[in-house]
């Protein structure tokens, strides 16, 4: 399996998806951090992939949803955008109705 079908089965899988540095709980880079806990703060359950534990992972998701940085996230397939953006609709209420979106 290439690392492009790989990402499809995680995205497949997952209504809601982030790849970042680290974990939720250790996150190993300040937008990371940024990005899970937003994602905490609207209670909705998010999987995550740490990109750190693969290289390929790494680079393949940058190529999949041409986006050059971590974190990445990902709702229902689609790329919602890094650290910057997720904590923008964080802030206006649009992610917590996203993720609550994401769960039906």
């Amino acid at each position: 399996m290439d690392i492009q079908e790989r990402i499809r089965k995680q995205l497949e899988e997952n209504p809601v998806i982030i790849y970042m540095k680290g974990s939720p709980d250790f996150p190993q880079c300040g937008f990371s951090a940024r990005a899970t806990a937003a994602l905490k703060a609207c209670g909705k359950p998010f999987a995550y992939v740490d990109v750190l534990q693969d290289q390929e992972v790494r680079e393949g998701i940058k190529q999949y949803g041409n986006w050059p940085t971590i974190p990445q996230l990902y709702v229902k397939g689609e790329l919602i955008g890094g650290s910057d953006i997720i904590v923008e609709m964080y802030e206006k209420g649009e992610l917590k109705e996203l993720l609550e979106s994401a769960a039906q």
